[in-house]
């Protein structure tokens, strides 16, 4: 379930005020578009900042809930030593009343609307392919659930994806899988983690061939160690891939530092290494 929807759930039990960065002067600690929920009880979800400025923003929806105020509302908070912050900047939130279940709910349309609000523009996603419905796959697209990316998930056992995935999740079978390397979005940041080492390498060599013809991923990276590396590379040296080819190959992948071989672990160490290559690829 990813955040919309854990909203929208929340909001059959109650309302809630939405505060979203509307506005963003000199430094701040979230950027325009975050945005966090809050509901009387205690509920919240989402971040606007932390600190200071969300103790009050929060203290803020909380009296207006209690009020019974729905008009939309903005107010900017300098980041200065009334917040005790010292960002220097100021920011300036809106903040909008969502019906609970006492009140209309809204149509399909509303929600829709919504989303689109509390979403990342298509361009500032990062876009991952992703191929192999394992453990450390898995793993990987719940820690891609709660970033700005969007993920195509591709296997090619139709049946062992999850009946239910996140909005920001497309899963595809295909078979045989690398046939689905041709028609990965442009810029793709490309994983292989399939089941087998002989999907493995096929992928590997459709991803080369592509780049050979397009050069347009923006990353190859290949689940294992540098033996399975080392006995790949030999293996696509006679296929007739150059060594500077291969050199765009990035296996074992994660960032370097984490250790532990749990799915969970991998999985942690791989998405800070998109975060990484997605914020260079993006400036």
């Amino acid at each position: 379930m990813d955040t919309f929807e854990q909203l929208l759930l929340r909001l059959r039990s109650q309302p809630l005020q939405l505060l979203q960065v509307s506005r963003l002067e000199g430094s701040g600690p979230r950027e325009v578009g975050a945005w966090m929920a809050v509901g009387l009880d205690g509920f919240s979800l989402g971040s606007v900042g932390g600190g200071q400025l969300e103790f009050e923003a929060m203290a803020w929806a909380r009296a207006r809930l209690g009020g019974g105020e729905r008009d939309t509302v903005s107010r900017r908070f300098a980041l200065g030593p009334s917040l005790g912050q010292c960002c220097g900047g100021a920011v300036t939130l809106n903040m909008r009343y969502l019906p609970g279940p006492a009140d209309p709910t809204m149509s399909e349309a509303e929600c829709q609307v919504l989303r689109q609000s509390l979403t990342p523009a298509e361009a500032e996603l990062m876009p991952v392919a992703l191929f192999g419905n394992g453990h450390v796959g898995r793993a990987l697209v719940e820690q891609l659930s709660r970033l700005p990316c969007r993920v195509h998930w591709l296997d090619s056992r139709s049946e062992d994806f999850p009946a239910s995935l996140p909005a920001m999740v497309h899963a595809e079978h295909s078979e045989p899988v690398q046939r689905a390397v041709a028609t990965l979005a442009p810029g793709s940041l490309v994983l292989i983690m399939s089941f087998s080492h002989f999907e493995d390498i096929e992928l590997v060599a459709a991803c080369l061939q592509r780049r050979r013809a397009r050069d347009d991923l923006g990353f190859i990276g290949l689940i294992g160690s540098k033996s399975k590396w080392a006995s790949f590379r030999q293996r696509l040296l006679g296929r007739g891939f150059s060594e500077t080819e291969l050199a765009g190959v990035c296996c074992p992948i994660g960032v370097p530092g984490i250790s532990g071989k749990q799915p969970e672990v991998i999985a942690l160490a791989v998405a800070a290494q998109l975060m990484q290559i997605w914020g260079d690829v993006s400036r």
